[in-house]
């Protein structure tokens, strides 16, 4: 029996709606929805950010500035427990995912990834990257160590260990209880969370100098450390150094850029490389107050070459808003003339 004519024209109508319904709600999702975003079971919720890192203004907190911080790093996955003891990868391409380690990790092998996973250390490292070997990945990890357990007087010393001239990347990783958290020359530290630095004397007897981040100079490609939470609570007296140190320990520093991190602690929060250091960019820091009313225990930045080749300082602020400025290097005394 055929339709009657008003019928066919309801038809239409609701075949016409029923495509621009489609319409609509596919040009949303398309606005809407990041290709990198992790299901909904598996992200993990942030606060609400109040203002852009590096934004000028004060900050009362990392997170409330959009800076990492627990709920923005770590494992996103259910993990599994590895009991690996202290494990050397020696299988290039590697990859190790979900795994919930109770041990270390030796590498000695090209292009492994470690991510959405855990470390919980009784070593001298986390993970350490071995020299001749390159494209260490570390993502999306959780890296700690139970205080008093470790080989160094009961001490740990790094989270991540580069002993090499190749760069690695460590992202959005939690990190905490290693005296000197993250250790390279070259390499790219993103979105990290670093905190909760556990003090220790070392087997000489004396306290560990603790770091954030440390390089020692001599270092052979660029290290980037951008956007990350750098956190140094230990007191001056027990160790405490820097949140970003670049030292001349073993060679000259140069090209580092330390960009748009929220940093705090130390003796000095950051040490700058020192007389001969160049190429080093320090833009749009967050200098916190969070433990020392000058960021560090004795100021904010110390050992800054303002004369070195290619140095920048530039938009660096308290996280009450105020500039930081370096100060002058001293000028040396006149040498007497006999």
């Amino acid at each position: 029996m055929a339709m009657p004519a008003d019928g066919k024209r309801r038809a239409a109508a609701w075949a016409v709606a029923g495509l621009l319904l489609a319409a609509v709600l596919s040009l949303y999702l398309a606005q809407h929805s990041g290709g990198g975003t992790p299901p909904a079971s598996t992200a993990r919720s942030a606060p609400p950010r109040t203002a852009a890192p590096g934004a000028a203004g004060p900050c009362p907190s990392p997170a409330a500035c959009g800076f990492p911080d627990e709920h923005s790093t770590g494992p996103r996955i259910p993990l599994e427990r590895h009991d690996t003891g202290n494990m050397s990868i020696r299988q290039n391409g590697t990859v190790i995912k979900g795994w919930d380690i109770r041990g270390s990790l030796d590498v000695y092998a090209d292009d492994v990834t470690v991510i959405d996973s855990r470390i919980t250390s009784a070593n001298w490292w986390g993970v350490n990257l071995r020299p001749g070997f390159r494209n260490l990945r570390i993502l999306h990890t959780e890296i700690t160590a139970v205080p008093g357990k470790g080989p160094d007087n009961g001490g740990v010393n790094y989270a991540v260990s580069n002993m090499g001239t190749d760069s690695v990347e460590v992202g959005w990783c939690d990190i905490s209880v290693f005296g000197n958290a993250l250790s390279t020359g070259q390499g790219d530290l993103h979105d990290n969370y670093v905190h909760d630095i556990v003090p220790f004397r070392n087997k000489t007897g004396e306290w560990q100098h603790t770091d954030a981040v440390i390089s020692g100079g001599g270092n052979k490609g660029r290290l980037v450390v951008r956007h990350n939470t750098l956190l140094n609570p230990v007191p001056v007296d027990r160790g405490a150094t820097a949140a970003v140190g670049l030292f001349a320990d073993t060679g000259t520093v140069s090209s580092v850029v330390v960009d748009r991190n929220w940093l705090a602690g130390g003796a000095y929060t950051l040490y700058g490389g020192g007389p001969g250091a160049t190429g080093i960019e320090v833009t749009d820091n967050v200098f916190s107050t969070q433990y020392h009313p000058h960021g560090g225990a004795y100021g904010q930045v110390a050992a800054w070459n303002a004369g070195g080749a290619g140095n920048v300082w530039r938009g660096n602020r308290t996280s009450g808003g105020k500039p930081v400025v370096p100060e002058p290097a001293p000028t040396p005394a006149p040498v007497p003339t006999p």
